[in-house]
């Protein structure tokens, strides 16, 4: 399975929206929410969303499996660069200023802030905490603790994808016990969205003398410290390397919010931690937990299977969603030669037979990823418009001229192409990058060849590259197929230490500053952002710029189409595969459902915040 690397921000983009009044001229966004573009879906004083049971019952258990590789953690501290934190820690435990819906895009309401202003020249963000906002200790959520949740972020203990993301954020003031303001650099609309999607916890989290330094333990050194968030869920019985139990807070200051209101239902989410895949699809077989979310094809073809299912305790169901499509993709190093070379990265893309692979290893299952925006408004296709090529002109040095043409299209296998063709076109363009094949194997001008190493943490991953793999080989590279534990995967991967990968790029309707971490040139060289191709391009760093500075929905999708052009042909990214819809098997038996899954639901958290338990 590719693991997941969503950026640091890309779990905020789905949390805000507000209120659009005209007050005489400027524009002013105010009240109890925020939106990017448009009217909120739910208005002032709404009573709950759409998609939930407002009267389900709460009690039960809800069981889960981990969805990470490591075989266990070592922290509770989700925001700092080493270590592994349990699954679903901060979404459980924390809660942010406001707090998005699951039916409509960029759109969010307030969570602990019980109003949101945004000034008409989009260069601050104001946000009124709610009186009873309550830690789990009881202590009231004040401006003071926001600030210090900020600056903790902000600060050198923390991943530095925090700060690419909050890169645009001036400061932060507190106006009284109950207000604060974040000043922005310059106008950008998603930032009310973004700081208002930040995690907030207390000031007293860790807040005790480090033996060792006779001070303040820094935020790295709050490693097991119980976290002192304000969400629904408290950390409950551990047994490590074994499962982690969140236990619903029977008090839980914003029960009967409208938007949490018919959720949050089950008394204990237990999440369930095994060493591998197979493993995990037995225990699912053998009862041991209520809910599983597949990713791989053959799984859910050939071994969902066995007498639960048989009886109906089990249920196996596909969800249609909306959702963005993101980018799975094999990502090409290109801080690495040969890799640093455009026509050996699209050489490889060539040797790429997807349409063989989908049909013979994943039954048809999946459609290839178009992009970094498929299914999405900010999707390119067909010729660049007059808008793109006005943003593009000026890079046309820094730019392969297939930019200023028609959208890149993975190559196909299955109509007037063959695989033989793609291959040939493949080769010219070794040719021309100065590889020729000499004794079966492809070498450069000084006789060295091509040999690329492909980094895993997972041995099931060489069934899916194998026949990558062969492919090349017919060209006369050599990809070795590296499995290491996930620890090193996830040490390597922050020091850019590899050749070739795997990943799943969360999609989103509303890209913004993320996409500096994921595609910037000063993202390149920082340790442990997610720019894992090594994108240096000027282009990229304007074109992102201008698509977050963007005051209208229009310019907003001429940049993001227009950066979509520049990622897509400089073949950064090998396309794979996505699906539409969520393949999910649920015990029947334990869980009930809602009428229907709201159409931005990410699966997993759709079950643990509106489903309930059956009596």
């Amino acid at each position: 399975m590719t693991p997941t690397r969503p950026s640091a921000g890309s779990r905020w983009r789905n949390v805000c929206i507000g209120l659009l009044l005209a007050v005489g001229g400027p524009v002013v966004w105010a009240a109890h929410g925020y939106a990017l573009w448009g009217d909120l879906k739910y208005p002032p004083g709404f009573s709950h969303f759409e998609y939930v049971n407002p009267q389900a019952p709460k009690g039960g258990e809800l069981r889960l499996a981990s969805p990470f590789r490591t075989s266990t953690f070592d922290k509770y501290n989700p925001f700092t660069l080493r270590g592994s934190a349990p699954a679903y820690l901060s979404t459980l435990m924390f809660d942010s200023l406001l707090a998005g819906s699951l039916d409509e895009t960029g759109a969010a309401y307030g969570l602990l802030a019980e109003s949101v202003t945004v000034a008409p020249d989009r260069l601050s963000a104001t946000f009124v905490l709610r009186p009873q906002a309550r830690f789990h200790h009881g202590k009231p959520v004040r401006a003071a603790d926001v600030k210090h949740s900020f600056d903790t972020l902000m600060g050198p203990h923390t991943s530095p994808a925090w700060k690419t993301v909050l890169q645009d954020v001036d400061g932060l003031d507190v106006l009284d016990e109950r207000t604060v303001r974040f000043r922005f650099k310059r106008p950008n609309r998603e930032l009310p969205l973004t700081v208002g999607g930040l995690p907030v916890f207390s000031r007293d989290w860790g807040d005790e003398i480090d033996p060792a330094t006779g001070e303040r333990k820094t935020f790295d050194k709050v490693v097991m410290d119980i976290p002192l968030g304000s969400g629904p869920y408290r950390i409950g019985p551990v047994r490590f390397g074994r499962d982690i139990t969140y236990v619903r807070d029977p008090d839980y200051w914003a029960r009967d919010l409208p938007v949490r209101r018919g959720s949050i239902n089950f008394d204990r989410i237990t999440v369930k931690i095994y060493r591998d895949n197979t493993a995990r699809l037995e225990a699912l077989k053998a009862g041991e937990f209520d809910l599983m979310r597949f990713f791989s094809a053959g799984d859910w073809a050939r071994r969902v299977t066995g007498r639960r299912f048989n009886s109906g305790e089990l249920v196996k169901a596909e969800f249609r969603h909306s959702l963005p499509t993101g980018f799975q993709s094999y990502v090409l190093n290109t801080r690495r030669p040969p890799l640093d070379d455009i026509r050996v990265r699209q050489a490889l893309g060539l040797a790429l037979d997807y349409e063989w692979m989908n049909r013979q290893m994943f039954y048809n299952s999946y459609q290839r990823v178009q992009g970094l925006f498929g299914n999405t408004a900010c999707s390119a296709e067909g010729e660049p418009s007059a808008g793109e090529l006005a943003l593009l002109y000026p890079w046309r040095a820094q730019l392969p001229e297939a930019v200023f043409g028609p959208m890149f299209i993975p190559p196909r296998t299955d109509g007037e192409q063959t695989l033989r063709d793609n291959l040939r076109q493949a080769q010219a363009l070794l040719r021309a990058a100065g590889w020729t094949v000499s004794n079966g194997r492809l070498r450069n001008a000084q006789g060295q060849a091509m040999e690329l190493e492909y980094l895993d943490s997972n041995e099931a991953g060489a069934r899916v590259v194998t026949p990558w793999a062969r492919n090349l080989e017919k060209l006369g590279i050599n990809l070795r197929f590296r499995p290491v534990d996930f620890a090193l995967y996830q040490q390597r991967m922050r020091n850019f230490d590899y050749d070739v990968i795997s990943l799943a790029f969360g999609g989103t309707h509303t890209p913004g500053t993320e996409y500096a971490d994921l595609f910037g040139s000063e993202a390149a060289a920082t340790e442990d952002s997610s720019n894992y191709a090594g994108v240096r391009n000027p282009a990229a760093d304007a074109i992102i710029a201008r698509m977050v500075a963007a005051d209208n929905q229009a310019d907003f999708l001429v940049a993001c189409r227009a950066l979509d052009r520049v990622i897509s042909h400089g073949h950064y990214l090998i396309p794979q595969w996505s699906a539409t819809t969520h393949r999910m098997v649920y015990n029947a038996w334990r869980l009930q459902l809602p009428e229907s899954m709201p159409p931005y639901a990410t699966g997993e958290e759709w079950a643990m915040f509106t489903w309930w338990s059956k009596p």
